[in-house]
């Protein structure tokens, strides 16, 4: 018995570890580290911390601001930034082209809740940003997102840019060598953002929420929209 309390204690701290060290590295400017890691906890075990703004099913940490500037290239090989996405929303999500699993199953969800959407996605884009710009070029991710959805884009650039993007959308990625092959894979987080026409993110979807879940918000954010203007 005394064995599985110290297990238990010991998994409990590397958890509590990896979320501070993950909260250090993600925080946002001016947002305190305490802050930071009552935030990623509440986001790690479902919760919504206090005074956060809405964000879909989720509530971000109060003060944490996602998205804004970028500068990125698109499939076609086309320099693009934020203002070639003005008065669009977007269905974003940071992924890279070799992932095994986790990204196919999300850009699929998307898919399907650009499907679920009927005409009402054609005032979404669907996106994703490599997170591993050395392998995944502009020919590359033409290849791999237009195998999801006919309209779904995908965006590289110099890892300097891409390293910025990911900061403004507060995503975690990290190369990690294979010992047994001589390629590598990419370690990283797995949220889709809804983007509003003003590039500020408006909802935030964890991995595996449903093509359903995904429109409902969709619908009831462009809905949202529309009757304020």
């Amino acid at each position: 018995m005394l064995r599985l309390v110290r297990l238990v204690a010991l998994l409990l701290g590397l958890l509590l570890g990896g979320t501070w060290a993950y909260a250090w590295v993600t925080r946002a400017p001016g947002e305190s580290l305490g802050d930071a890691f009552a935030g990623r906890l509440a986001l790690l075990f479902g919760g919504s911390p206090a005074g956060g703004p809405s964000a879909g099913g989720l509530q971000l940490p109060q003060g944490m601001v996602l998205g804004g500037p970028f500068s990125l290239v698109d499939q076609s090989g086309r320099a693009v930034t934020e203002r070639d996405f003005a008065g669009q929303w977007l269905l974003l999500y940071f992924g890279y082209t070799y992932c095994p699993d986790v990204c196919p199953t999300e850009l699929g969800t998307i898919a399907a809740a650009m499907d679920s959407l009927g005409p009402l996605g054609e005032k979404v884009v669907p996106a994703m940003v490599t997170i591993d710009p050395q392998r995944d070029t502009p020919a590359q991710l033409a290849e791999y997102v237009t195998r999801f959805h006919p309209r779904m884009l995908g965006l590289t650039g110099s890892p300097e840019q891409v390293a910025e993007a990911a900061r403004r959308y507060r995503v975690y990625f990290a190369r990690v060598n294979r010992a047994d092959a001589g390629d590598y894979l990419m370690d990283h987080s797995s949220f889709v953002y809804l983007v509003g026409p003003d590039g500020r993110v408006r909802s935030l979807f964890r991995p595996e929420a449903s093509p359903d879940d995904i429109a409902a918000v969709v619908r009831a954010q462009l809905a949202r929209a529309a009757a304020a203007s």
